[in-house]
């Protein structure tokens, strides 16, 4: 799981670069949402297994979605441009940072980041040694327009950093070592 993880997180990162630090939608999820109901897999949001895309929109439309259509590179897609009737996994990710949403438009601000150091900045050991930096994620998989799986994940990296090295190593180096 922690080798998925170390691919999700380096999708979402050079997806983050790409997209750059002053593009960001304005709206969060709380750590709350993403808890799911142990019995019923459903979100707090009322998403579950068997929904469509009109429930997944509903709930979900104005905030981040990673996008990645059968087993290509995860993607920045407007919403009501997902082409939600082809198999594909969508990802709901966040950043916390003792407990709050990070806004990255804010963050690189205030931090006068640049988005190309942005992970470094945020897996470097004195800023770990101040401050919890938590990335969490909802992973929907999909197959004719129909959520077929949905999934709650995190990486805490104060706990779990050194499983991830913030270079240019690919996926498939890191999960070797």
């Amino acid at each position: 799981m922690k080798r998925n993880a170390i691919s999700l997180i380096l999708t979402f990162f050079l997806s983050l670069l790409l997209i750059g630090c002053g593009e960001e939608k304005q709206f969060f999820l709380s750590t709350t949402d993403y808890d799911l109901d142990a019995e019923t897999s459903q979100t707090i949001r009322g998403v579950k297994i068997g929904d469509d895309s009109d429930a997944f929109l509903a709930a979900y439309k104005d905030y981040p979605i990673l996008t990645s259509i059968g087993d290509g590179d995860y993607l920045t897609i407007p919403a009501e441009d997902i082409p939600f009737d082809t198999a594909l996994t969508t990802i709901l990710p966040s950043f916390f940072v003792d407990g709050t949403a990070l806004h990255l438009d804010s963050f690189c601000e205030e931090n006068n980041i640049e988005k190309e150091g942005l992970l470094a900045f945020l897996t470097n050991e004195d800023y770990l040694s101040a401050h919890s930096v938590v990335y969490r994620y909802l992973v929907f998989s999909w197959e004719d327009g129909v959520i077929t799986d949905i999934r709650s994940e995190a990486m805490d990296y104060n706990r779990d950093g050194s499983y991830y090295q913030p270079s240019s190593e690919s996926a498939d180096n890191l999960e070797e070592g």
